[in-house]
């Protein structure tokens, strides 16, 4: 039921104990994806769609005069820790993010609580499956996809988070396709 082909797929998931102890998949420093680090606190979902977004751009057309297109052409040939900087000093984006924050059903939580949850990307990039988390060192590998598997082959992954927590329930999971 998803329209095809599937760009990019948005975990949240639970952080508990077990899921902070065991890592799934394996780091690649060497990726070429478009990869920053979370250093702003509760920003875990801008970053997700940072991710989801930035590593889609054969995919997806910006606009020349759209912030997101000047974002990306700033912060191109930094390196992950260099954009979480450049990110954290642009209020142009914080402003995007509070104004964003505050759509749709749900409230979002003040920027300084405390919450135990936590959003991740996962992409297509030359055939290989990668989980994008800005509390990473690196993006991490999950092996081989293609964008019309995307989605089931990040579903394997995800069921591997819900098997290491078998009794969590907050599990959402977001595709970005085309309509």
């Amino acid at each position: 039921m998803v329209p095809r082909p599937v760009a990019a797929v948005v975990l949240l998931y639970p952080i508990t104990e077990k899921s902070e102890a065991t890592r799934i998949g394996e780091y690649k420093t060497d990726s070429g994806l478009y990869f920053v680090k979370q250093t702003i606190r509760n920003a875990c979902g801008t970053i997700a769609i940072v991710h989801a977004l930035a590593n889609n751009e054969k995919n997806i057309t910006f606009k020349d005069d759209k912030y997101f297109t000047k974002f990306l052409k700033n912060t191109a040939n930094m390196t992950a820790d260099e954009r979480a900087e450049f990110l954290q000093a642009d209020q142009d984006m914080g402003l995007a993010h509070d104004d964003t924050a505050q759509e749709g059903q749900t409230k979002a939580p003040p920027s300084d609580s405390k919450v135990n949850t936590h959003f991740v990307s996962f992409v297509c990039k030359d055939g290989g499956l990668y989980q994008l988390n800005g509390r990473d060192e690196a993006p991490v590998y999950h092996g081989p996809t293609s964008q019309d598997t995307l989605l089931e082959d990040a579903a394997k992954v995800v069921k591997e988070f819900m098997a290491r927590d078998p009794e969590e329930l907050n599990f959402t999971l977001m595709a970005l396709s085309k309509a």
